[in-house]
């Protein structure tokens, strides 16, 4: 979700010093996958809350996997990740977090609001205007599809 791999190993490192220093808050209710997803959103939050205090701006971050080439053209097809790579930036982090988690790490809603913390419906409704807005953004890409 960063688009900087060196972010991301980071991060990746972070969150494992962060799950082996908390391994004895571990309940097994929640499972494995679902206290780990919670430990990196944090970690990726507050590497973010502390970028934002450090500069006066923020890039959006560029998630560098979310977007698969398709079959066909490879210059259609990298065109196309990148005006995907890009709608999904201009979301708001809390959006593009539940999509991201929803959509690439096939996690249930009621998961994802386990890990982050909030209800089920209000990840169902981050994830609704989350999706409303890509379309949107993205209509012109199916329009292409369609008339093809």
């Amino acid at each position: 979700m960063t688009g900087v791999s060196a972010d991301a190993d980071d991060l990746l490192q972070a969150t494992f010093l962060r799950l082996h220093r908390g391994r004895r808050s571990f309940r097994p209710e929640m499972g494995l996958r679902g206290w780990l997803f919670t430990i990196a959103a944090r970690v990726r939050r507050d590497e973010a809350r502390r970028r934002f205090r450090r500069a006066s701006g923020v890039d959006p971050s560029q998630p560098e996997e979310l977007a698969a080439p398709e079959a066909g053209d490879p210059l259609v097809a990298r065109e196309r990740a990148c005006a995907v790579r890009a709608a999904l930036a201009r979301l708001p982090d809390s959006q593009r977090e539940v999509i991201y988690l929803h959509r690439f790490e096939e996690m249930s809603f009621a998961e994802i609001g386990a890990v982050l913390g909030t209800s089920e419906g209000a990840v169902k409704l981050r994830a609704f205007r989350g999706y409303e807005k890509l379309r949107e953004e993205l209509a012109p890409l199916l329009g292409e599809d369609q008339a093809a």
